[in-house]
């Protein structure tokens, strides 16, 4: 028997008290700590937080309206509208009043770090774009166990977080150095000589916008992903215009990236869709315009939004090798590209499944009976 399950057996037998989220934290509104300018510094000192995913926005100079958080005294910033939240213990402003600043109330004796551990075993899906603290979040109830069992899943699951930050930092150490490697070999097999003949790809190439489609088009049931300007899809349509393994150059916005889509799609009108004719691979075509995405990508006009005209595109040069020389080259390239990019092997997986692992243990951490209740 682990010391946790031995103080779960000696301590609550019968299961442990359940409470509202709002009985037992206290919440504070941003507003006195929001930033006034937005023109943020890498050597400031005071970190301007989102409670949303980027987490830190920046650094600003402001030495007014700042929030003194610290190791004894530290809050949970909870995002209103997204639920998403952080654990803060330094000082800090905020970028907008769209949060809660969380502490947990004088007259309760809990470890504040159990609860932030306690929310992260939540299962909430915001349906609307509501503040949902007041109205729906703050009534949700957890387990508090006696603080003895607190304090030891606290000291459990914060060895954990230790261990994982290194394993992911060590992973993710190891995931920038294959990228590097893997574009040293993409610029190594891409580059060619005054031997190899180029030709404009407007040339050698069909070239052809996307069809616009709006977002009151889209449907999550509907079959086909909509590409413009990204990797992944803005949504999904009912039919598609482009087949599978079609290049894309995006024209607006993020304009001269380069992207491979691996299955049919609707190609919408922020991109160019590139066909190769039959002396090019379109594998091999890709991994050569993606090798000079830097140089497309400055080729962009200097508007707002950004834009890529059709003649930059049409006039890049692009080697003719043998068909079978484009195979071995994409045979090389399609290994370090499966190894850096594919989620399903590789780097990527191992740090998925250390999350995984991570999430599993906390579950079960937290995870009991409720007293008085029927199991």
């Amino acid at each position: 028997m682990t010391k946790i399950e031995k103080l779960i057996y000696e301590l609550c037998p019968d299961g442990v008290e359940f409470k509202e989220l709002g009985v037992i934290l206290d919440y504070e509104q941003p507003t006195n700590y929001i930033v006034k300018s937005t023109k943020y510094e890498d050597n400031f000192d005071i970190p301007v937080l989102t409670a949303g995913q980027s987490f830190i926005l920046g650094y600003t100079n402001e030495d007014f309206g700042i929030y003194i958080a610290d190791k004894n005294n530290p809050v949970i910033i909870f995002d209103d509208f997204t639920t998403s939240f952080h654990w803060v213990q330094f000082k800090f402003k905020v970028k907008s009043s769209a949060m809660k600043i969380l502490k947990k109330k004088d007259n309760i004796e809990i470890n504040f770090r159990y609860i932030y551990f306690a929310l992260k075993c939540i299962n909430y899906n915001p349906q609307d774009h509501a503040r949902h603290w007041i109205s729906k979040y703050s009534k949700i109830r957890i387990p508090i166990p006696p603080l003895p069992i607190q304090e030891e899943i606290v000291k459990i699951l914060d060895k954990f977080t230790e261990l994982e930050a290194e394993l992911e930092a060590e992973l993710e150490a190891e995931l920038e150095a294959r990228n590097k490697q893997y574009e040293y070999y993409r610029n190594e097999w891409l580059t060619f000589g005054d031997d190899v003949e180029f030709k404009e790809l407007g040339k050698i190439a069909s070239i052809k916008r996307g069809q616009r489609v709006t977002k009151s088009q889209l449907n999550p049931e509907k079959s086909f992903p909509v590409y413009s300007g990204g990797v992944t899809p803005m949504g999904y349509f009912e039919k598609n215009n482009q087949f599978a393994n079609t290049i894309t150059i995006v024209k607006y916005g993020t304009a001269g990236f380069v992207n491979f889509i691996k299955e049919d799609f609707w190609a919408n009108d922020v991109c160019y869709c590139i066909k190769p004719n039959n002396n090019l691979i379109n594998k091999f075509l890709f991994y050569f315009l993606k090798n000079k995405q830097d140089f497309i990508q400055s080729q962009a006009t200097d508007a707002i939004p950004l834009h890529l005209p059709t003649d930059a595109i049409y006039s890049i040069k692009v080697p003719l090798i043998p068909i079978s020389e484009q195979k071995r080259i994409i045979s090389i390239l399609d290994k370090f590209d499966a190894l850096v990019n594919d989620i399903s092997i590789g780097l990527p997986a191992e740090l998925e499944a250390r999350r995984k692992q991570y999430e599993y243990y906390r579950e079960k951490l937290l995870t009991f009976k409720e007293k008085n209740k029927s199991e």
